[in-house]
C-alpha cells in the first residue's frame, strides 16, 4: 500500500484506523453473506451485527487482557477485533457445526451471534483468566446479560479490596479488570437493566455498559420503548456528582469513529482506575438488514428513516472521515473493501466445507452399507437415493435413513443388519455427546464425585438450634477458603433473618459476608458473575417464594451455562433459600415443580434438617457445579447435635436416606415433610401398619442407585408425599420411581401422591394445617391404602 499523507492524524492512528476499517468491512460482509446463507436454506436463522461495527471497534481498543464481556447477539465486530472470533468460526456457528474446534463458543448449540470464550480447560480447571480476553456466554433473552455483568464487575472490587484474594493472580490483577456490557436500546426497557444499573451504582464497580441505540426494537419504534425517547436522559438521576456517588453517563454517535474512540478512552479510564460504573449511550446507529432474517425492516420503517440509515451507515461515515483526514486514498479504501469481500467469502466457503465434511463422512459410510444390501432389500435403493440426493444434508437425514433400513430388515438376521445397527448405535452415542453432554460438570470436581464423609458426634457435642449448625458450617468455610463469600438481603449485619450468618460479618469482614438491596434477580446475577471469575459465592434469596424474581436468570443463564458452552465455562454458584412450612401466601410456598422443570443443569438439594444442609454446603464448596439448597423454614429452632467435624463432613448427592425401616408401604418424601410423615408413621405403627420412610435428600439428581426401587420390591406399595401443588414434585418423583426405575411391576396397589392444595397456603396455623399435608392426612391416606388390601384387618376409619 502506498504511503498517504494524513491531516491532523498521526501515522500510528492512521494505521490503526485502516486496520479497524478493514475489520469493519469484513464484519459487514459476514453479515450480508450470512443473511443470504439463511435464505438459501444453509442455516436456520440469522441475526447480525451490521450497523454496529464502528462503535464496537472503538470499544475493543480499550478492552484489555483480563477484562470480561457480557453482551448480546450483535457484537460480532467486537469479538473479531479482540481476536476471539474468526470469520470461519462465525460461519461455523451460523451452520451449527457441532465441533468445539469449529465453533469454540458453543459447539453448534447456539444460534449465530452468541459468543463465548473457553475460560476453563479440557480438565475443567480455570485457565489463567488474567491473561485472556474473556467473554461470558451470551443468552438470547433480552437484558438477561445484565445481572451477570454486575457480578463480573463486582469480582474486580473483591479482588482489589480483599487482601485474602491477592494470591489468586491467575484470576485477577488486583481487581484491575473492567466488565464490559452491551445491550440494545429496546432491551433497556427490561427491569433487569434498571436493577443492574442501580446495583452497579450502589456497589461502585467497574462496569462499562454500552447501549447500541438504533431507535427500534424489532418493528417497534423508540417512542413505545423509552420515556423521553432516550435512555441517557431518563438515567440522568444516576449521574454521579462531586458530592454523590453514582454512574458516569456519556453519549456518542455510532457513526463517528474519532468521537467514539475518545469517549471509550475516557469511560475506560474512569471505570478501571476509579471503579465507577459507566453508561455509554451510543446513538444514531443503524441496522441495515433489519432485526433478523425473520423479516424485512422495509415493512415498518418510513422511507425517510431508511434514507437516513443509508446516509449515516457507520462504515460509510468512517470511510468519509478517513478520506477527509487523508487516511488512505479512494483506491486504497476500495482495495480494502474488495479484499474484505474476498476474505469473508473464503471464510464462509471454508466453514461450509468443514461443516459438510463432518456430516457427510458418516453419511457416506451408511450409503455404502445401503448399497451393499440393495440386492437383498430392494427398498434400500429408494432410501439410499433419497439420502444421496438430499440438498444440504444434516445428521438427521442419515439417521432417519438408517432407521428406515432397520425397519425394512425386521425379522431378518445378517452381517449387513449387524453393521447398520452398529452404525445406529455408534451415531446415537456420538450425537448424545454432540447435543446432550455437559448438562453438569464432567470434571474431577463434579458434585457427584465428592467423597462422602459422615458427621462425627461425641459425648461433648452440644445440642444447639439448627441455625447454629449452619452458622458453624459457614464459619468454618469462610476460614478455610478466602474465595468463599456470601451475599443477600440481611445476610450481613444481622446475619440473615434466621441467623445462619449471625456474627460472621463482624468476624470475617463486610467483603466476605455482605448485605444487598432487595433485588433477587441481580443477587443471583452477582453470584453468577463472581463464580465465573473463580470465586465461590453463596447468593441468598430470602424465601423460596421469591425465587420467582430470579428463576429466569437461574434457568436461562446459570443452569444451562456448562451445556451451552459444551464445558467451556462454569459458575459454581450456591443459591441458598428456605421454604416449605411457615405462615402465609408468600412465605410458605413450595413451588418445587416449577423449580425442577426450569433448572435442569443445576442440582436441587432439599435437606430435612440443618445438619444435612451443612453437609450439602460442604459438598458443593468442593464441587464446580451450581446448586440450589432449600433449607426448611421451620427447622432453625429445632434442636440438633453439632457435629465435631462440622466443616468437613459431606452428604452425597442422589443418595436417599431411609429414616424408618418398614414392610407394608414405602413413603417417599423430603424436606419438612419428613417430620410430618415420620409422625404419621409412628401412629400407623400402633395400628399395625409398618411404613418405610425414605428421604430422597436431593431432587436433582434423584436416587441415582435406585434405593427406592429396592424398598418397593419389599413393600409392594408406594406413596409420594410433598408440599407442592398436585402434579408437582410428587408427580416428578412418581415418574422417576415408577417409570424410570421400573417399580410399577412390583406394585400390589395403586401408587398414590400426597400433596398440598392447589392454592397457596392461607395465613396462620390453621391456614398451614388445612393448606399443606398434615400428619392426619398422611395417616388417612396410608390407612385407606391398607384397607383395600385387607378390609377385615383394617376397618373403615370414618364409616
Amino acid at each position: 500500500m502506498s504511503q498517504t499523507k494524513t491531516i491532523g492524524v498521526s501515522a500510528k492512528k492512521a494505521a490503526a484506523a485502516l486496520s479497524d476499517y478493514r475489520l469493519a468491512c469484513e464484519s459487514r460482509e459476514a453479515s450480508l453473506i450470512g443473511r443470504k446463507e439463511v435464505f438459501m436454506g444453509k442455516a436456520k436463522f440469522g441475526i447480525f451485527g451490521d450497523g454496529k461495527e464502528v462503535a464496537q471497534l472503538a470499544m475493543a481498543r480499550v478492552f484489555r487482557d483480563g477484562d470480561f464481556r457480557a453482551g448480546y447477539y450483535r457484537d460480532q465486530t467486537f469479538m473479531f477485533a479482540i481476536g476471539e472470533l474468526t470469520l470461519q468460526q462465525y460461519f461455523a456457528q451460523l451452520y451449527a457445526h457441532t465441533s468445539v474446534e469449529a465453533d469454540p463458543a458453543s459447539a453448534g448449540r447456539l444460534m449465530n451471534g452468541h459468543y463465548a470464550t473457553r475460560m476453563i480447560d479440557e480438565l475443567g480447571a480455570f485457565k489463567p483468566l488474567v491473561k485472556l480476553k474473556n467473554s461470558s456466554a451470551d443468552v438470547s433473552p433480552t437484558a438477561a446479560q445484565m445481572p451477570r455483568l454486575v457480578g463480573l464487575a463486582y469480582a474486580s472490587k473483591l479482588f482489589r479490596h480483599n487482601p485474602g484474594l491477592r494470591t489468586f493472580s491467575d484470576l485477577s490483577n488486583r481487581g484491575n479488570e473492567v466488565a464490559f456490557g452491551t445491550i440494545g436500546n429496546a432491551s433497556t426497557s427490561e427491569g433487569m437493566f434498571f436493577e443492574a444499573m442501580n446495583a452497579a451504582g450502589v456497589l461502585q464497580v467497574p462496569m462499562l455498559v454500552s447501549v447500541w441505540d438504533d431507535d427500534y426494537g424489532i418493528s417497534v419504534p423508540q417512542e413505545y420503548h423509552t420515556t423521553k425517547g432516550s435512555i441517557s436522559k431518563i438515567m440522568a438521576g444516576f449521574q454521579r456528582t462531586k458530592t454523590e456517588k453514582g454512574i458516569e453517563i456519556l453519549t456518542a454517535k455510532g457513526w463517528d469513529y474519532p468521537e467514539l474512540c475518545k469517549v471509550y478512552l475516557e469511560a475506560e479510564k474512569v471505570c478501571r482506575e476509579e471503579h465507577v460504573p459507566v453508561l455509554i449511550h451510543v446513538i444514531e446507529m443503524t441496522q441495515p438488514q433489519g432485526h433478523s432474517t425473520s423479516g424485512s425492516h422495509e415493512r415498518y420503517k418510513p422511507k425517510a428513516r431508511l434514507a437516513w440509515e443509508k446516509e449515516f451507515d457507520c462504515n460509510r461515515k468512517m470511510r468519509e472521515w478517513m478520506l477527509n483526514e487523508g487516511i488512505g486514498s479512494v483506491d486504497e479504501l476500495d482495495v480494502i473493501e474488495k479484499e474484505a469481500k474476498m476474505t469473508a467469502r473464503a471464510a464462509k466457503e471454508a466453514a461450509w466445507r468443514s461443516f459438510n465434511e463432518d456430516i457427510q463422512k458418516d453419511q457416506r459410510e451408511l450409503s455404502m452399507l445401503l448399497e451393499q444390501g440393495e440386492a437383498e432389500f430392494p427398498e434400500f435403493v429408494e432410501i439410499r437415493e433419497t439420502l444421496d440426493k438430499t440438498l444440504n444434508p444434516l445428521r438427521l437425514d442419515a439417521f432417519k435413513a438408517a432407521k428406515k433400513a432397520a425397519r425394512v430388515m425386521l425379522g431378518t438376521e445378517s452381517a449387513l443388519k449387524n453393521k447398520i445397527v452398529a452404525w445406529i448405535k455408534l451415531n446415537t452415542t456420538e450425537n448424545l455427546d454432540r447435543f446432550s453432554s455437559h448438562l453438569h460438570s464432567q470434571s474431577e470436581w463434579s458434585a457427584l464425585k465428592i467423597q462422602p464423609i459422615k458427621p462425627v458426634w461425641s459425648d461433648s457435642s452440644p445440642l444447639v438450634d439448627g441455625r447454629e449448625v449452619l452458622q458453624a458450617c459457614f464459619d468454618a468455610a469462610l476460614k478455610r477458603d478466602p474465595k468463599i463469600l456470601a451475599i443477600g438481603e440481611d445476610v450481613g449485619r444481622i446475619g440473615d433473618v434466621n441467623q445462619g450468618f449471625a456474627g460472621l460479618q463482624q468476624k470475617h469482614g463486610e467483603l466476605r459476608v455482605t448485605d444487598t438491596g432487595i433485588r433477587e434477580c441481580t443477587i443471583v446475577g452477582q453470584g453468577i458473575g463472581a463464580a465465573l471469575r473463580g470465586l465461590r459465592p453463596i447468593a441468598e434469596v430470602q424465601y423460596l417464594d421469591y425465587l420467582l424474581y430470579a428463576i429466569q436468570i437461574m434457568s436461562d443463564d446459570l443452569a444451562c451455562l456448562q451445556y451451552r458452552t459444551k464445558g467451556g465455562q462454569k459458575a459454581p454458584l450456591i443459591i441458598r433459600t428456605r421454604g416449605h412450612r411457615l405462615e402465609g401466601v408468600w412465605h410458605a410456598g413450595s413451588p418445587m415443580g416449577m423449580i425442577l422443570h426450569s433448572l435442569r443443569g443445576m442440582y436441587v438439594l432439599v435437606p430435612r434438617d440443618m445438619t444435612q444442609a451443612a453437609g450439602f454446603y460442604n459438598t458443593m464448596f468442593q464441587s464446580d457445579d451450581p446448586a440450589l439448597i432449600i433449607e426448611c423454614l421451620n427447622g432453625y429452632r429445632q434442636k440438633e447435635r453439632l457435629a465435631d467435624n462440622i466443616g468437613e463432613f459431606t452428604v452425597p448427592l442422589g443418595v436417599p436416606d431411609i429414616l424408618k425401616v418398614g414392610s407394608d408401604v414405602t413413603v417417599v418424601t423430603y424436606g419438612s415433610m419428613c417430620r410430618i410423615v415420620m409422625e404419621a408413621a409412628l401412629d400407623l405403627e400402633k395400628n399395625g401398619i409398618s411404613c418405610e420412610v425414605i428421604d430422597v435428600q436431593t431432587l436433582l439428581p434423584f436416587d441415582l442407585h435406585h434405593r427406592i426401587l429396592e424398598s418397593v420390591k419389599k413393600t409392594n406399595r408406594v406413596i409420594f408425599a410433598d408440599e407442592d401443588v398436585p402434579g408437582g414434585a410428587s408427580a416428578f418423583m412418581a415418574q422417576k420411581v415408577l417409570e424410570e426405575q421400573g417399580a410399577y411391576e412390583f406394585l400390589d396397589a395403586k401408587p398414590l401422591t400426597i400433596s398440598g392444595k392447589e392454592h397457596r397456603p392461607a395465613y396462620g396455623s390453621d391456614g398451614d394445617y388445612f393448606s399443606k399435608p398434615n400428619p392426619e392426612d398422611v395417616f388417612d391416606t396410608i390407612y385407606e391404602m391398607m384397607i383395600e388390601s385387607d378390609p377385615q384387618r383394617f376397618p373403615g376409619l370414618y364409616s
